[in-house]
């Protein structure tokens, strides 16, 4: 599937994704116990029309429970997921049936999955990403400094973004013995914590009064980037009771790890 085919689901899509909503809903329940502790957005509910959902990412489970955080909030968010999920045989053809946009990184294909993007914003829909690309290397599962690509939407297309903090998804489902986890899981559910922060303008933010005539410079866009990703790291950091030793996100020097 080639991210620029993206098409808007259809009303069987819509029941499918309700079906699976719910099948998912009752599985992560029994694993774990997914609690919207913060609501900042009005009426407890995302914005109607375009909007882009941002979460930090620390586990294999960050998807399936943004998803449903999307639907306790009144919309089905179309994912960006890795382009491994969509050549799965399983997997595959039910994320393309709902809509979600595949990220082919590393091809040539990959600047596509921010047109389709684009293009599903413009159908007015909700877009969910993880604007650190993978799932934090961090030892102490604190966010990584952001790309850029959640940004560059907002921008291009003058969706809002909506922070969502993910506080102990790695619990429920971790690297290493997912299997063993799931068991233990069941018996001691570990807690999700969630808030959801008020919506973002990023061209309000960068001091744009409509549409971007030119697109802005890299450094323009990387320090917004590092802006709204500082709202999802205070919110994290306000979930876990700590300081954030990195406002921005932790970079890529600071990890200890090969990139």
């Amino acid at each position: 599937m080639e991210p620029s085919t993206w098409q808007r689901p259809g009303l069987r899509a819509a029941l499918l994704y309700a079906f699976a909503a719910g099948l998912l809903g009752a599985v992560v329940s029994a694993v774990s116990r997914l609690e919207l502790t913060r609501r900042s957005v009005p009426d407890a509910e995302l914005p109607a029309g375009p909007v882009i959902v941002v979460a930090n990412h620390t586990s294999f489970a960050d998807g399936i429970l943004l998803a449903l955080v999307g639907r306790r909030l009144g919309r089905s968010l179309r994912l960006m997921a890795t382009g491994g999920v969509f050549r799965s045989g399983l997997v595959g053809p039910i994320v393309r049936r709902l809509g979600f946009i595949p990220v082919l990184r590393g091809t040539s294909s990959a600047a596509g999955s921010l047109d389709a993007a684009a293009t599903a914003l413009e159908a007015g829909e909700a877009v969910g990403l993880f604007p650190e690309g993978r799932i934090t290397r961090d030892e102490a599962h604190w966010p990584e400094r952001s790309k850029t690509g959640a940004v560059r939407l907002a921008l291009r297309t003058g969706a809002p973004i909506v922070p969502v903090a993910l506080v102990g998804a790695e619990r429920v489902v971790g690297r290493r013995g997912i299997l063993a986890r799931l068991l233990r899981n069941t018996v001691l559910r570990p807690r999700v914590a969630v808030a959801v922060g008020e919506p973002i303008d990023v061209r309000r933010l960068a001091g744009l009064p409509g549409s971007p005539v030119e697109p802005l410079d890299d450094a323009t866009v990387r320090r917004l980037a590092d802006d709204v990703m500082a709202v999802l790291v205070a919110q994290v950091a306000e979930l876990r009771g700590e300081d954030a030793p990195h406002p921005t996100g932790v970079p890529e020097s600071a990890l200890g790890l090969p990139a």
